[in-house]
């Protein structure tokens, strides 16, 4: 029996397959898409603690290609606030080249990849009457109790596929921002009240036009985040509140933004529009029994803060020493505790700028502050890519905040 079933080949999947290769662990990687790559709505900025994750699995930056970015600009009306990172720059890379390079450093790892190989449900067996039953049909329909009964009882789930069962002494559900295992599991939290969601387009530019920064535009009810990841193309990502399902496209979306409309008119598109939605996505926690939730997969709050892929190689890796741990044995309680105390930052900081998005008065004097004041906006920027550890922050720097606040 092979040690670990990754459910999902997106990067959450491959760099928690990569590392568990490296670990020693056997690994197979099953995907519902025919071949690689696989592209998805992302806003394709890197940062700087994402980028140095890649470095670890071996990924190397100058096989990404792509375009630096040196740190964060805000736009709203004719305020523009600017922080820089302390150290080194974030990346902005195409989604499809990160992921040719993810699946390369998989296979080089000696993880077993199945391309076109759909989930259809997880089993759930008994280890010590050696039975197999059901746990969870195979449209995603939750299971109440799944999860305390296979805690409880030493159950583990299998994985199954239209081509039969795949038993491993553990499953990683990688299988993104609507994981079915996540349902099926009985791993799913309350829906969020707040629906947002994103659409992503890539559009060609002259090379003078690429910025140096991420570039977040902000409106009312959307925003929008310029990225370059090419020395003549940039990606456009818009985030927006969705009212009663209103439909809203690209275009009818960037019309909200009407200076940014016009710097980008007449640039030829370089790839289809990409949805992704709703945003946010709750669970209770991210194991149970012999299964573990990675990525997306494991509760989102927003793209906001781009810090998605960054957390995604964390938690990939805190899930790999966590699986090797006691001697082998594992300790899924340990990696619970770890994706915690991984999401406990960036989660504060999305949540705190999702209040302010909703806020037009507070936003734009919390921008205007930012800008009067850039290096405590590059403070906060070291704070939230962990160059900077919260206590140096301290009281000193919130009440500096806190008066240019009141001042803005």
């Amino acid at each position: 029996m092979r040690d670990l079933v990754v459910v999902g080949g997106g990067p959450a999947g491959l760099a928690t397959a990569t590392l568990a290769c490296r670990a020693g662990l056997t690994v197979t990687v099953v995907d519902r898409h025919p071949e690689p790559p696989v592209d998805k709505a992302c806003g394709e900025g890197l940062m700087p603690d994402g980028v140095e994750a890649l470095e670890r699995l071996g990924v190397a930056v100058a096989d990404l290609g792509g375009a630096p970015f040196a740190g964060i600009r805000y736009v709203d009306g004719e305020t523009v606030a600017e922080g820089r990172f302390p150290g080194r720059p974030g990346l902005g890379v195409r989604r499809t080249r990160l992921h040719a390079l993810l699946v390369e450093r998989a296979a080089a790892a000696g993880a077993e990849l199945r391309w076109g190989t759909a989930v259809t449900g997880l089993g759930r067996r008994g280890e010590s009457a050696g039975t197999f039953r059901k746990s969870a049909d195979p449209f995603g329909g939750k299971v109440a109790g799944t999860s305390e009964t296979a805690r409880s009882t030493g159950d583990f789930f299998v994985v199954e596929t239209a081509d039969g069962a795949l038993p491993a002494r553990w499953v990683v559900g990688a299988d993104g921002l609507l994981s079915r295992l996540r349902g099926w599991a009985g791993l799913a939290g309350r829906p969020a009240r707040q629906r947002r969601f994103g659409v992503r387009r890539h559009l060609r530019v002259a090379q003078g036009e690429v910025p140096d920064k991420v570039e977040v535009w902000w409106g009312d009810g959307c925003e929008a985040y310029v990225t370059p990841v090419a020395g003549d193309e940039i990606g456009v990502a818009v985030l927006w509140q969705d009212r009663a399902g209103e439909a809203a496209g690209f275009d009818r979306l960037l019309a909200r933004l009407p200076r940014l409309a016009g710097r980008l008119q007449g640039r030829p598109a370089a790839s289809r529009d990409r949805g992704a939605g709703p945003l946010a996505q709750r669970v209770r926690r991210a194991f149970a029994g012999n299964l573990a939730l990675v990525g997306d997969a494991a509760g989102y709050v927003d793209a906001i803060t781009g810090e998605g892929l960054s957390l995604a190689f964390q938690q990939a890796e805190a899930l790999v020493a966590s699986l090797v741990a006691e001697g082998g044995a594992g300790d899924l309680e340990r990696y619970e505790y770890a994706r915690r105390r991984l999401a406990r930052l960036p989660d504060t900081t999305t949540r705190l700028l999702l209040f302010v998005e909703r806020h037009r008065a507070l936003r734009r004097r919390a921008i205007r502050a930012l800008a009067a004041d850039p290096a405590l906006f590059s403070r906060l920027l070291a704070l939230h890519v962990r160059d900077l550890p919260l206590a140096s922050f301290g009281w000193s720097g919130a009440a500096r905040l806190a008066w240019r606040l009141a001042a803005a």
